[in-house]
Formats: structure tokens, sequence, C-alpha cells
């Protein structure tokens, strides 16, 4: 049962008491709102102008610096640059004049009454990004996306020269990475303080394709420590022989980049060249091996925005930073259109050469490039091929790019045959027993036979064997531990097929010459165990010629007066008196094999060396 309470007449309630919270009708007295006092602004107008414009250069000046935009309408960060130093003016106009205006629509008309210049700086930067966006809007420009690239079309077999094993470049991008860091380990005054970058450039150097890469400090404080004199070297790597040499230079590199603050390349290039857009610079030398930064213009030819070229280079000599912008850059410069670029413009062209339309509806003739590339060198130049395929049918390729990287001179050689994907599982194939890993073909001609070459690897990422593969033929597959033992085997897999003749399989290396003969006199000796034969052809000639008989059987049952042609390293012009040239192989002129093997008489007797007489 509840207690019932009586105060005599009190009521507590009028206090706000036993009321649960409620304040009972009391009405706590309410403190009077302070009147915000306006802040008063900076100076007056001129000096606040100056204020607003000083602040907004500091900061674009810092920005600069640090983010290197190209003041180039055709920049995409141009416009971010712009964007932030209107917004930085606008705040400082703000904070100089003081926060002014009642209400939201007050202060409204305040901020914009102090930023009109900035807002309608920024309407016109957002106006001519929307005018430049439209302009190069593919739907509409399809046709000059189409024409970015120049197509010619040749015959492979013509125009790309044949090729021997001793000339093949064996080695790619990541197992010059390892042989390169492998050679700077073994220099202990460079390896503790400095490492490689793992840009390595392919370029033509004395003739011979080679992959370049400049040292790059350890971190900061090794930087600091030898920032006075540079980068003391830089390493080339033969991709022929696989030797990989550091190069120490008298003066080190002060431009690269790996420096820091002015020395910066990209620094150094914003502050001579600050309305220049760059593609990534590459590392080269020069025929005399000096070392240089070639660093291609890039630019819009789309609108503003769409289209992206390269025109000409800045050269910076990475030792003095000494630069120069060359519309059309020296011969031994061999890389300044990017691959992905090149693939990228022809993409456009496979794709809209018959109208923005077709690439989606009908797709007739519509082609692409195919994942991956690799580098070819012809003449002087380095080129850049990857196959091309239709849209419709990815399985095979249609034909090749090869692109010049110094010209952009881009040729197409409709060749028919397995993608290089395809041609990586058919090497794969061959040795899947031990696992090794197909690297991306390189695109040669042997034996006037479009061929993917490849390295393949094992799980150790070294290089264990070599594979060579028929391009329109890819059941035609062949392996070797050496890359001649794998040119050998391919060249007789092409001969079986019918795909050349039988004397094309013999592969005659290009530091060697075939000389051509017949047989007047032959003699033997055992040497080491071995036995060589000695020829000597025709009659007024005074040297002979030495054949291992155990590497050529031939040599056993040869007569004299045999019509043959020996593969040696020294000519017989170079030769002098009566010496002796060691031949390599020793074969039978076409239709030139004697219907005898043994001699009827001995007028035909071989003449035997005076060692052989006393042991029979």
């Amino acid at each position: 049962m509840p207690f019932q309470f009586h105060f005599g007449g009190f009521d507590p309630s009028g206090f706000g008491g036993f009321q649960g919270g409620n304040d009972g009708g009391f009405t706590p007295p309410q403190r009077p709102k302070k009147a915000r006092k306006p802040r008063r602004a900076i100076g007056n107008a001129f000096t606040r102008t100056l204020i607003n414009l000083g602040v907004t250069v500091l900061f674009g000046l810092a920005y600069f610096y640090a983010e290197l935009p190209a003041i180039n309408l055709h920049a995409e960060e141009f416009y971010v640059f712009a964007f932030l130093l209107c917004a930085v003016y606008c705040v400082c106009a703000v904070f100089t004049s003081g926060f002014q205006g009642d209400g939201v629509k007050g202060y409204a008309r305040f901020v914009k009454k102090q930023c009109t210049v900035p807002f309608l700086v920024l309407l016109a930067l957002i106006a001519a990004i929307i005018v430049g966006a439209v302009s190069s809007w593919v739907v509409i420009r399809a046709g000059s996306y189409s024409e970015l690239l120049s197509l010619k079309t040749g015959d492979f077999t013509a125009e790309v020269e044949e090729i021997s094993y001793d000339q093949i470049p064996m080695l790619d991008a990541d197992s010059a990475e390892r042989l390169g860091s492998r050679k700077l380990g073994e220099l202990s005054d460079m390896v503790s303080q400095f490492e490689i970058l793992p840009s390595y450039t392919q370029i033509n150097y004395q003739g011979r394709p080679v992959r370049v890469t400049s040292l790059a400090y350890g971190d900061l404080v090794k930087w600091f420590t030898n920032r006075s004199d540079g980068l003391p070297a830089y390493i080339v790597i033969d991709m022929v022989t696989q030797e990989a040499e550091v190069v120490r230079l008298d003066e080190g590199m002060k431009y690269t980049t790996a420096e820091h603050f002015g020395r910066n390349l990209e620094r150094h290039l914003r502050f001579h060249y600050p309305t220049m857009m760059f593609a990534d610079p590459v590392f080269e030398i020069d025929e005399e091996g000096a070392p240089y930064w070639v660093c291609p213009r890039m630019v819009k030819t789309i609108g503003l925005f769409g289209g992206t070229d390269i025109q000409g280079a800045v050269l910076v000599d990475a030792i003095t930073g000494e630069s120069q912008y060359y519309e059309e850059v020296p011969n031994w410069v061999d890389h300044v259109y990017d691959a992905d670029l090149i693939m990228e413009q022809y993409d456009y062209y496979g794709m809209y050469k018959n109208g923005f339309l077709n690439s989606i509806f009908g797709q007739r003739d519509v082609t692409l490039t195919t994942e991956g590339y690799n580098y070819i060198a012809i003449g002087d130049d380095v080129y850049m091929y990857t196959g091309v395929t239709s849209v419709t049918s990815d399985q095979s390729n249609i034909g090749f790019l090869l692109s010049n990287q110094r010209t952009k001179e881009t040729h197409f050689y409709s060749i028919a045959g397995a993608t290089e994907a395809s041609a990586q599982a058919s090497a794969e194939s061959q040795v899947q027993q031990m696992r090794y890993e197909a690297t991306f073909p390189l695109l040669l001609n042997i034996a006037d036979q479009p061929t993917y070459f490849m390295s393949l690897k094992g799980a150790d990422g070294l290089v264990k064997m070599y594979a060579m593969v028929n391009v329109q033929q890819y059941n035609i597959v062949e392996t070797g531990g050496t890359v001649a033992e794998c040119e050998a085997n391919y060249r007789r897999a092409l001969a079986n097929n019918g795909l050349i003749q039988d004397s094309e399989a013999e592969v005659v290396p290009s530091d060697q010459t075939v000389v051509p003969g017949t047989i007047s006199e032959i003699r033997s000796a055992v040497m080491n165990g071995n036995t060589y034969y000695f020829f000597r052809l025709g009659s007024g000639d005074q040297v002979f010629y030495r054949v291992n008989a155990e590497e050529n059987p031939l040599a056993v049952i040869l007569n004299v007066g045999d019509a043959v042609e020996l593969v040696c390293a020294v000519a017989p012009e170079d030769a002098s008196g009566r010496s002796i040239v060691d031949a390599s192989s020793i074969s039978l002129q076409d239709g030139a094999y004697q219907e005898t093997l043994l001699p009827e008489s001995t007028d035909q007797t071989p003449t035997q060396s005076a060692g052989e007489q006393s042991a029979a």
C-alpha cells in the first residue's frame, strides 16, 4: 500500500522538487547573446592584394619544386596546379579581409566579392577542360586516332637480316639484372655504397646488342657521403656473350634519376624546360661510352589531351648536366619511342581504321597487338616487335610489327602463325619433365624462316636451355643446351620438314669463312689421343686444314680429288707459307662425291705422313 505524504500546505513543486526532472514551471534566466564582432581587415586593399599574391606565389614555388608540373595547357597536372593556386589565393583573401557578412547569404556574398578573379580563372579552366576533353573524345575523333601510326607493309625475310647463333641476343631483362647484380657484388669498393637502377635499356653499342644501366645510391645517407663525387660507373651487359662489365668513369655522374634536389634529373629538366612534357627518361651511352639521359618530349596531337606522341628529345649529359633539345635525335640514340606507346598507337589504328562503330558492332578487320614485346637489332637501330592478332580470333597471329624506336618507322609483316604464348607453351612442352619456364620470345630470321627464340629457365631463374619454334608451323620446335646446338637442331628439323635444303642445315658462324676446293693431298696424325686429318686444296696451295676426325667422321673416307668445303676462322689469303689452319667442319660439295671410296691404283693413294709410315 503506497504511503501518503502531507506537507501541511507546502508545495515543493514550486521549487521544482520531487517531479522527476520537471522544472515545475521554473524558467532559469537566459544569458544575453554576445554580438560577434566582425574581424578587422588587414591594411588597405592594395596591401591585402600584395599579401594574397605573395602567399600564393610562395605556395606555387614550393609546389612547383616538389611536384614539377609542366606549365602547359595539354598537361593534366597543370590544371591541378592552377586549381590549387586559385584555392590558396581565395583562402588568403578571406583571412586578410576579415570574416564579414551576416548569415549564410551574407557570408557567401563576402567570399564571392573577395574571390571574383580566382572564380573567373577557375571557370575558364573548367571550360577549357570540357572543350579539350570533348575535342579529344575518341568517339568523334576515331579517324585521327587511327592515323597516329603510319604503317608500311614489307617482306620479313627480305628486310630482316638472317642471323647466326653467335649473334643471337640470349639474355632477357631478368637475366641481365641478375648478371649486373652479380658483377656489382664482385666489386668491394662499390657494393656497400651503390646499387643498380632496375631500368636496363637495350641499345646497339659498337655494333653489339647490349643492355646498359646506371648505378644508384644505396640510401639517403650514402647519397650524402658520395654526392660530391657522383656515381662512379655504369654497367654494360653484352646480350650475346653474357658478359657484364662495370665501366668506371673519370668523373662521376651527377645528374641521374637517383639524385636529389637540384641535381635530380626530372627537376633539372623542369627548371630548364618548364613548358615541355616528357616521357620517362632512359639511360644510354654514345659510341665513345659517354653516359647520357635521353628524355623524349611528349606532345598531345588530338584536342587538348588526346593523341599522345613524341616530338624530338632532350639529351642530358649525365656528368655535367648540359642539355640540348633535338627535333631529330643523333643516330647513336636508340630509344626515343617507348614500346608501350607504339603498341597503343597501333591498337588505335587496328580498332578505328574503319570507324568507331565498326570497332563495336561489325568488327570488320579489327586487330590488336598481342600482350608483350621484345627487341631486335637491325643495322644500327633497335626495333620493337610485337605480334598482331584479330580481335575475333586471338588464338593465332596474323602478322607482326617491327618499329624503329628512334624514328617510329613501322613495318607490318603479314605472317600467319602461332602467338607468342602458344610458342612458349610449345617450347615448355618439350622439357615438361624439367618444368622449365620459357621467356617471352625473340623474333628472328633463321634460314629465311620467321622463328621464335626463347630461353628456358629453371626454378632458380637461371637459363638452362634454349628453344626455337617455327612461327608458321609451331609443331616444329627444337631445344638445345647451347644456342649453337639449338640452332643446329632447328635447322635440321627445317630440312627434315622440307622447308630448307639440306645444305642450309649447316650453321656457319659469322666470324668464320667457307673455303671450297679440291683435295690435292691428305695427311693424318694422332695428337693427344685424337686423330686429325690435314687437307691441302689445289696444287699451289701451301695451307693445310686440320680437321678432328672425332668431330667430323667424313674426313676418314675422303679421297684426293674430292671437292669439299671447309669452315675455318682464317681465310687462305690470311695464311702465309706452309701453315696449318684449324677447320671446324668439312663437307662434300653437292654431287662431288666419288663413286669409289678406295683408290684403284697407287697414284690415287693419299700421301701419308712420316709418322703414319713408321707406324705401319
